[in-house]
């Protein structure tokens, strides 16, 4: 099932349909935040002031729904990994981008989790905003590596799910506030090369 705003990309919404939506949205936002990303979809509809049908016309799984909300966040990752390219030392400039992703993850509960899960399902849409985050760590990743600063047999997605693991750590145990840095402290010394 397609969404209405992805059966016709030069379509515009009809006004009401774009009301409708922006509520959605607005609402899931809250949800996810208040209640994590297992929150009720019945609830988020109620909460919109619309039925359960137009909120799935819209998204059609909770997947799609989630990357709808987190795409504002996913822009500005992409901008600050661009930001960081240009950094005079290019590991510490790949870690601020990996804190900045487990930052983003721990601001919705489940998400780190539902990432990890989205990366088997290749077609959801929570999987396809993986893709330009791959991208951005990757061009981050090839210059850490360029400067000698990370082994050359590092792969962006194993990064990713260091990361991702990171973020469900910091979220199991929010009593700790250093525990993400001391994480990707030991997640980088193992990336090192090798010393002769």
């Amino acid at each position: 099932m397609a969404t209405e705003a992805a059966q016709d990309p030069v379509r515009p919404m009809r006004a009401d349909a774009r009301r409708n939506y922006d509520r959605l949205l607005a609402e899931a936002r809250s949800a996810f935040t208040e209640h994590g990303t297992d929150a009720s979809l019945e609830d988020i509809a109620r909460r919109a002031g619309v039925g359960i049908g137009t909120l799935y016309r819209h998204f059609p799984n909770r997947f799609a729904l989630m990357g709808a909300v987190f795409q504002g966040e996913l822009d500005a990752l992409l901008a600050r990994s661009r930001e960081l390219l240009d950094a005079d030392q290019p590991c510490a400039a790949l870690i601020d981008w990996l804190r900045a992703v487990i930052d983003h993850a721990g601001t919705y509960r489940g998400l780190a989790r539902a990432l990890m899960g989205a990366a088997q399902d290749k077609a959801s849409a929570l999987a396809r905003c993986r893709v330009p985050m791959r991208e951005a760590g990757s061009a981050l990743l090839a210059r850490a590596q360029r400067a000698g600063s990370v082994r050359d047999d590092v792969d962006i997605a194993d990064l990713l799910q260091l990361t991702n693991a990171i973020a469900l750590a910091v979220e199991a145990t929010p009593d700790d506030p250093d525990l993400a840095d001391r994480l990707l402290g030991l997640t980088f010394t193992g990336l090192r090369p090798a010393q002769d």
